[in-house]
C-alpha cells in the first residue's frame, strides 16, 4: 500500500499530464506536501531499477518476473486510487466538454481569516465558488461555514479531520465522511451532497460510502499547489499551466485551491486570495479577446452529464 504515496509508475515517463493533476515524479508529492508520508524515488543503479537486477545472476529471472508483476500491479492501484482524473474505482466528477467552463473550487477551509477575504474577492466579481471543508474546523468555526453559504457559494464535504481514505479501515473511512457531514449540516441546517476525499485518495469502497451517505465525488484537473510557501504569481502560473492544456483538449477546467490548512486552522492563505483575484480577470479578458464568455460553474454543471469527467488517455 506505500506504494500509493510514490509517483506513480504509469505515467512518470510522461508526468506533465500528472503534474497538472496533483502529481510530481519523485519526492516532491502532493501527499508530502499535505503532511503525508512520502517515499524517494528509487536510486539509478545495480538493484535501482527492474533493468538494473536484471543485470545481477545472484537474482533469479522468475522472482524478477514477480517482482516486475507486482510492481506493475501496485503501480496500477495507484493510479486507479491517487490519480484525479481516474475513473477505475468509480465514477468522480471532474470536468465538462466546454473549454469555456470554470470552477474554483477552495480545500481544507473553513480557515479565518482569509475564507471571508475570499468571499469579499468572489462577490467583487459575481463569481460562485465551491468550498470542501474539513468538519473538525467546522465544529470550531461554524459562523464561516454559514458565512459561505449564505454568500450563495456550494459546500462540500471534505472528512472530519482529513486522512489518507486508502489507507484507513471502513469503519474509519464511513466514520470520516459521516462525521463530516454531520458538523455542516448541524451548522448550516441542510444536508450537503458533494465529497472530495483528501489529496484525492480513494478506492471503491470509499466512493460507495460516499455515495450511501447522499454524496457526489468530485475530483480536479488543475492544481495551484498553493499549500506551499510560493507567490501568488507562481499559484496563477500553475493554474493557468492546467487550464491551457484542458482548453487544448476541448476540457473545463476544474480548480484546487485552499483557503485552508489541514494542519490548523490561521494557516496563511493570503497568497491564494491574491491569486484568485488575478484568475478571474485573467480568465474574463482572455476569453473577451477571444470573443467568448467566460462561465464559472460549480461541480453541479457537470454532474448531471456523461461528460462529467475528463480523457485519460
Amino acid at each position: 500500500m506505500t506504494e500509493l504515496l510514490q509517483c506513480l509508475p504509469l505515467k512518470c515517463t510522461t508526468g506533465e499530464q500528472l503534474e497538472d493533476s496533483g502529481f510530481r515524479c519523485g519526492a516532491g508529492t502532493h501527499l508530502r506536501q499535505h503532511g503525508g508520508p512520502s517515499h524517494p524515488r528509487p536510486a539509478q543503479g545495480s538493484f535501482g531499477t527492474l533493468e538494473g537486477m536484471a543485470r545481477s545472476s545472484s537474482i533469479p529471472g522468475t522472482l524478477l518476473a514477480a517482482g516486475g508483476a507486482a510492481a506493475l500491479a501496485a503501480g496500477a492501484y495507484a493510479y486507479a486510487a491517487m490519480w484525479p482524473a481516474s475513473q477505475i474505482f468509480g465514477r468522480c466528477v471532474v470536468a465538462g466538454k466546454n473549454p469555456r467552463q470554470i470552477a474554483l473550487t477552495f480545500d481544507d477551509g473553513p480557515n479565518d481569516p482569509d475564507t471571508m477575504h475570499l468571499l469579499d474577492v468572489l462577490a467583487k466579481n459575481d463569481v460562485r465558488a465551491t468550498f470542501f471543508m474539513i468538519g473538525r474546523f467546522v465544529r470550531q468555526r461554524p459562523e464561516l461555514a454559514r458565512a459561505v453559504a449564505a454568500a450563495g457559494h456550494l459546500i462540500g464535504n471534505h472528512t472530519m479531520t482529513h486522512p489518507l481514505l486508502p489507507l484507513r479501515s471502513r469503519r474509519a473511512v464511513r466514520q470520516e465522511i459521516g462525521d463530516c457531514n454531520a458538523a455542516l449540516e448541524d451548522a448550516l441546517g441542510q444536508p450537503v451532497q458533494w465529497f472530495r476525499p483528501p489529496h484525492g485518495g480513494r478506492r471503491p469502497d470509499v466512493l460507495r460510502t460516499a455515495r450511501e451517505l447522499g454524496l457526489t465525488p468530485v475530483m480536479w484537473n488543475a492544481m495551484g499547489y498553493d499549500w506551499k510557501p510560493i507567490a501568488s504569481q507562481t499559484i496563477v502560473q500553475n493554474v493557468m499551466r492546467g487550464y491551457r492544456k484542458n482548453r487544448t483538449r476541448g476540457f473545463g477546467t476544474n480548480v484546487l485551491l485552499h483557503d485552508g490548512g489541514q494542519q490548523c486552522l490561521g494557516q496563511d492563505r493570503s497568497r491564494t486570495v491574491a491569486a484568485t483575484a488575478h484568475l478571474i480577470a485573467t480568465w474574463r479578458d482572455e476569453l473577451a479577446r477571444r470573443g467568448e464568455l467566460c462561465e464559472f460553474v460549480t461541480p453541479e454543471a457537470w454532474a448531471e452529464t456523461s461528460c462529467g469527467r475528463i480523457s485519460t488517455d
